[in-house]
């Protein structure tokens, strides 16, 4: 049997031949906003930190308040007790098909930090990036979950709040932290500044 991609305007012919309508166009989509999530056991290795991401992914222009991570005690072992939550958002707009890369980026730069500030490899600072876009915040992880989509290179992504009616939405899987309202304020202030950016 003969199969044909036929134009839009193709007739369909009835003598056992298949003709396709018009296939979907594909097209990119538009860049996002790159936002890393820093957890911390001392508040003074945000600095360091901060810097090291602006040598690998160029200038930060918005950086979130500093609040406590009091919703888990995963990370108890690395960054003791009562470790601290901060958000730095880039000027740099990215493709989003780059966040495995990021991911892998950041990994190594947690154990270079580590080095540098502690001496051994012992992770003190726990960098999670993401990206935003205007309808979405996706965060990338090591870590396979039903939920979570395979990019490659080991790395999953996880649509981890979505934007609707003028707010942030969580979901059934969403971490604890980010399903309270705590960190949306410096979400939608990204979200605009992401705006103002494409508009430019």
């Amino acid at each position: 049997m003969q199969i044909l991609n036929c134009s839009p305007s193709r007739l369909p012919v009835h003598d056992g031949t298949v003709h396709f309508g018009p296939m979907g166009e594909v097209t990119l989509p538009e860049k996002a906003k790159l936002i890393v999530g820093l957890l911390v056991g001392d508040q003074t290795h945000f600095a360091p930190t901060q810097s090291r991401l602006e040598q690998e992914f160029g200038p930060v222009d918005l950086v979130s308040d500093v609040w406590p991570f009091d919703d888990s005690c995963y990370y108890e072992d690395e960054l003791g007790t009562r470790p601290l939550r901060c958000f730095v958002a880039f000027d740099n707009l990215i493709d989003m098909d780059r966040l495995a890369d990021i991911k892998l980026a950041t990994n190594d730069l947690e154990t270079q930090i580590s080095c540098t500030l502690h001496g051994r490899n012992k992770r003190i600072v726990n960098i999670d990036p993401g990206y935003l876009t205007l309808g979405a915040l996706v965060l990338a992880t090591t870590k396979n979950r039903p939920h979570r989509i395979y990019l490659g290179q080991g790395i999953y992504a996880e649509f981890t709040l979505g934007f609707q009616s003028g707010r942030w939405q969580p979901w059934q899987w969403t971490y604890p932290d980010f399903a309270n309202d705590r960190y949306h304020r410096f979400l939608t202030e990204a979200r605009e500044r992401l705006k103002e950016q494409r508009r430019g």
